[in-house]
């Protein structure tokens, strides 16, 4: 495509003359080569196949090295294309195998011979050039006289008139030999731009400068280069002179191109994409990125560029928890942008959802089919997996795993594992998916609420004792509200001396008398439900009473703090099975960003265990104490407003500080004292 002269003077400098290029006149390729050397230039274009390696029947002619200028092929004076010149630099590899050989190609080439023969060395060396989005190949012969074959020394070069291309463009060149002796050679190169074209920061915003003069009249487009599509115009305009333009920050995105190009006849179009590695770019494409969940099985993921992100389904119980996913049985699924999927499915289900993940953490999830399907259903998800011979098992998905139905464990699904796998084979399950490999199953619940009615005539007599206790309370405010006030402690459970100093404070707090909860003394129940779930029951019933919630922050549990408080969407990293703190977090997080903590929680840390302002100011919208050094104000709280006067209450908070000595004594061991337990003093620092 021709070329205007000052384009290439605005690529090629601002001073062609002193550049100097070589102008090649005329549209034929040609080839020449090295004194000494012949060579030749076949017509028309060959295949791009270099074919398998094969061994050398002896010295060969092979490409040792690729070299490449640029020139101007020009058909006007100030008409020229830009033009890459290559020179493949040529050596022989190989030895004769039989020395008789070698000796009869020595002596056919001897000029003292009275009929010397023509003996040479021939070749043909393949010149590939691809720049996107072309490729073109060319076949060069070149012969070589036998006087200059010296195995493994260079016998010259051979140079071809050239390859044409576009401003900007990057080319790829790669040399072989037909048939092919050895392993290609490859060269890239970046061929100059448009120096008037800038892209430049101007604080959160980006500007495009473009530096031409007052009469150029030139076009500029913004587009989306999409991989898996067309490019999709995104803003184009004429303009004239030089201008500046300004781009709002929200709307980069790494697919984000520009192409700018003189308004004349057959002019080159130069494009950039300058924001693929913009870490603000890749943010705001997931923020455009919209995922749409269609009836009954479809699913679509609208986005202005291509995402690196898989999909995946997933089941959504009714009372809340993650979503559980379902790889396996079902695979992950590449994601392709703008375009109606369908997931493997018989039918659709609204407790079926997507996730849309990377490899760091998942990015979004929709649950959008209960619009067309109805609400959330209370229906346990069965997994069935089928062997090679036919023999099969069932398990029940929950949030601790799968649970086989004939199993012990203390689980819902354990529990109904008979009745379960009844219903199952007397098809009162929706089969949702079935393969080869096993089969997804939706069980109703509904029909076994009537077993529970045992458990609500149980539920009315602790209602009844509950209000017989109130009315004791009554009858002695000052004594009941001691002894009735609920405290559920949480901490994270740093190490061994830590968790004993939390085991003291809250035995010396049932002394008080409070009623205290921690996960230190119900493992077993932990084991059983999950730190999740035992937390939320805990909670629930803790706050239902008037009781108090207890945040004991440690360096551990900063650093947890900090952890979700920094990327509240990435997925937590796991921690221990018993870790009830960081298990807790997805739920007393909402209470205190939505303003419900006060008069719900409380908080307190150990004086040399942490810095007072270490605690997360988030936290702060709650009374938090220094332990040991203010525990009468700590206990007036946990006892509430009937707690005893200052001076009985000054009493109960010695008793507290002598019991916790021991264990106090055991977390701040000075630096020389013997121990296998790691230190918990200030020089512990805060995890972040």
């Amino acid at each position: 495509m021709p070329v205007p002269w000052f384009l290439l003077s605005l690529a090629l400098g601002r001073n062609p003359v002193v550049l100097s290029l070589e102008r090649v006149v005329g549209p034929q390729d040609t080839a020449r080569c090295s004194p000494g050397l012949s060579c030749h230039l076949w017509d028309g274009d060959v295949l791009c196949l270099p074919g398998s390696l094969v061994s050398a029947p002896g010295p060969v002619l092979v490409p040792t090295r690729l070299q490449t200028e640029l020139v101007l092929r020009c058909h006007e004076e100030t008409d020229c294309d830009l033009c890459v010149r290559v020179a493949v630099h040529l050596a022989v590899h190989g030895y004769w195998e039989d020395p008789e050989d070698e000796e009869k190609f020595r002596r056919a080439a001897d000029p003292e011979l009275e009929e010397p023969r023509n003996a040479s060395l021939q070749a043909h060396i393949v010149l590939s050039f691809q720049a996107y989005p072309t490729a073109h190949c060319v076949l060069l012969e070149v012969q070589v006289p036998a006087a200059l074959v010296q195995p493994g020394q260079s016998v010259g070069s051979i140079v071809f008139d050239c390859f044409e291309a576009a401003l900007g463009a990057e080319v790829q060149i790669w040399s072989y030999t037909q048939p092919r002796y050895q392993k290609e050679l490859n060269l890239t190169q970046q061929l100059p731009a448009l120096p008037w074209l800038n892209v430049s920061a101007d604080g959160e915003d980006v500007r495009l400068v473009l530096d031409v003069s007052e009469e150029q009249r030139f076009g500029l487009s913004l587009y989306w280069n999409q991989d898996q599509g067309p490019i999709k115009p995104w803003w184009h305009s004429n303009l004239t002179g030089p201008q500046t333009i300004t781009l709002n920050h929200t709307d980069l995105v790494p697919c984000l191109c520009i192409q700018v190009w003189p308004l004349e006849p057959d002019s080159v179009r130069t494009s950039i994409c300058p924001f693929r590695e913009d870490p603000r770019a890749h943010r705001n494409l997931w923020r455009a990125a919209r995922l749409q969940l269609l009836p009954s099985r479809g699913w679509r993921l609208d986005a202005p560029c291509s995402l690196p992100a898989e999909a995946t389904l997933c089941w959504q119980a009714l009372d809340g928890g993650p979503c559980l996913p379902l790889v396996p049985p079902l695979p992950r699924e590449n994601v392709t942008v703008n375009k109606v999927l369908e997931f493997p499915l018989r039918k659709g289900h609204p407790n079926v959802c997507v996730q849309v993940s990377t490899w760091e953490k998942l990015q979004m999830q929709e649950c959008l089919w209960a619009d067309s399907l109805g609400p959330l259903k209370d229906d346990m998800l069965l997994v069935e997996t089928r062997g090679p011979q036919d023999n099969g098992s069932l398990c029940a998905l929950e949030p601790s795993g799968c649970t086989p139905l004939l199993s012990r464990a203390s689980t819902r699904a354990a529990r109904l594992g008979e009745q379960l796998l009844q219903d199952v084979q007397s098809g009162q399950c929706l089969q949702l998916w079935d393969s080869d490999l096993g089969a997804l199953w939706a069980c109703p619940m509904d029909k076994y609420i009537h077993q529970r009615w045992a458990l609500v005539w149980l539920a009315c007599l602790l209602l009844a004792a509950v209000l017989f206790l109130l009315l004791l309370l009554k009858m002695n405010p000052v004594k009941a509200a001691s002894r009735s006030r609920a405290a559920l402690l949480l901490y994270s459970a740093d190490d061994a001396s830590f968790e004993r100093l939390v085991g003291a404070l809250a035995s010396a707090l049932c002394q008080l008398p409070l009623r205290v909860a921690v996960d230190l003394w119900s493992r077993r129940d932990l084991s059983a439900q999950g730190a999740l779930a035992w937390f939320h029951a805990q909670r629930r019933q803790t706050l239902q009473e008037g009781g108090v919630v207890v945040l004991l922050f440690s360096p551990g549990a900063v650093a947890l703090c900090r952890e979700w408080l920094q990327d509240a969407t990435s997925a937590p990293r796991a921690h221990g099975p018993h870790d009830a703190f960081a298990a807790s977090l997805s739920c007393v997080l909402p209470d205190f960003l939505q303003g419900r903590a006060p008069g719900r929680y409380v908080g307190a840390y150990f004086d040399k265990l942490l810095p007072a302002d270490a605690v997360p100011a988030l936290f702060r919208s709650v009374p938090v104490f220094s332990l040991p050094s203010q525990l009468p104000d700590f206990l007036g709280i946990l006892q509430g407003p009937t707690a005893p006067r200052s001076r009985r209450l000054a009493e109960r908070a010695e008793q507290v500080s002598r019991a916790l000595q021991p264990a106090l004594d055991s977390c701040f061991r000075p630096p020389g004292a013997l121990g296998t337990g790691r230190g918990m003093g200030p020089e512990a620092g805060v995890r972040t």
